[in-house]
């Protein structure tokens, strides 16, 4: 009698343990939101293209460079750390890469892999002195910001007496190296490419999402954006973690670099610009707290789909472009507030 009582208890409580442990999942709001927004541009923009091949692969084209970077920011952010020098490290690792393979000569394979090397010491560089002075992440990247655009300023108008470096799809065409930075995957119709970049992005996703929920080093993120303290008193290292997901974050900027450097078939100091801004708003949409401790990799890539909508969706609905800041300072704030309530949601069905 005991047994058959308790069966629709336990019954219950399981319905209600899955609805509440997808509730109290950061990628929840993200989600949602994705999807209002794609059906909202569906709905007044489908007949104008937005809906069509071309339009998709333009959509998840955008996504795609938002989300590169959102991924590798939310793991930062998670940790409860902020890198504003990643949109300078795009300019500057593009120059780096185009200055080695027009005024170098090298080979396209080194001109990479100096680059990547360039990035991966800058962002050594930022996780060190944010761990070894306990300066805040903001001011030591924000310095780093403005270090990184006026040293390619400065340096490349040195150089080249330009700000801009041209000529490199000549020397990159038909080059394996290039394609696996500026390819198309397939066509299914004249104008609708879907690149390379797209996989570039979903791969991010999936390993970043791997890492988090799945090895010891997700644990440690966790941990280190909960509490520092807490984390290093129970063997957690929490310098190699910063520096390591600093380096992250810097590696990121400098494969979106090359995205659009190949595909563009030249490097420009002004490339990057507010995407480190870009970056954070697509961590937060997917659900991930500015206090750290809280958040989801796979949330970023629903973020990152949600501002490529916004771009594109504008664009095909014949709305003004100016508008599409505003819009982003509207979705924030309203990322925000769906995060704050998930979370009471979450902390209410617990008790």
């Amino acid at each position: 009698m005991t047994s058959s009582a308790a069966r629709p208890a336990q019954s219950r409580l399981r319905e209600i343990g899955i609805w509440r442990k997808f509730l109290n999942r950061p990628e929840f709001g993200s989600i949602i939101g994705a999807i209002v927004v794609w059906t909202f541009f569906a709905i007044i923009a489908g007949g104008k293209g937005f809906t069509s091949a071309k339009g998709i692969a333009g959509t998840l084209e955008v996504a795609s460079q938002i989300g590169i970077l959102g991924v590798t920011v939310s793991l930062l952010m998670i940790a409860g750390e902020f890198d504003l020098s990643i949109g300078s490290m795009v300019g500057a690792s593009g120059l780096v890469l185009g200055y080695m393979i027009v005024d170098v000569g090298s080979p396209v394979w080194l001109a990479v892999v100096v680059a990547f090397a360039f990035a991966l010491a800058v962002g050594a560089g930022n996780g060190y002195l944010v761990y070894k002075t306990g300066l805040p992440s903001f001011l030591v990247t924000l310095a780093t910001l403005f270090i990184l655009r006026g040293a390619s300023i400065g340096l490349t108008r040195l150089l080249t007496n330009l700000t801009v470096i041209s000529g490199i799809r000549d020397r990159t065409a038909g080059d394996p190296v290039a394609w696996l930075f500026s390819g198309v995957l397939f066509s299914p119709e004249r104008g609708a490419d879907f690149k390379v970049s797209i996989l570039w992005w979903l791969v991010l996703a999936v390993v970043a999402t791997w890492v988090l929920l799945r090895t010891r080093f997700g644990n440690w993120i966790f941990g280190v954006g909960g509490s520092s303290v807490a984390a290093r008193n129970v063997g957690v290292p929490v310098a190699r973690v910063k520096i390591l997901l600093f380096m992250t974050t810097a590696s990121s900027a400098c494969l979106l670099a090359m995205i659009q450097v190949f595909s563009a078939g030249s490097a420009d100091v002004l490339r990057g610009q507010q995407k480190e801004f870009e970056a954070i708003i697509t961590a937060v949409i997917g659900g991930t707290l500015l206090t750290g401790g809280y958040g989801s990799a796979l949330g970023s890539m629903f973020g990152a789909f949600t501002l490529g909508s916004t771009q594109l969706g504008i664009v095909f609905a014949g709305i003004n472009t100016d508008w599409y800041q505003a819009v982003l300072g509207v979705m924030l704030l309203v990322a925000v507030l769906v995060n704050n309530w998930t979370r009471r949601r979450a902390s209410e069905a617990r008790r």
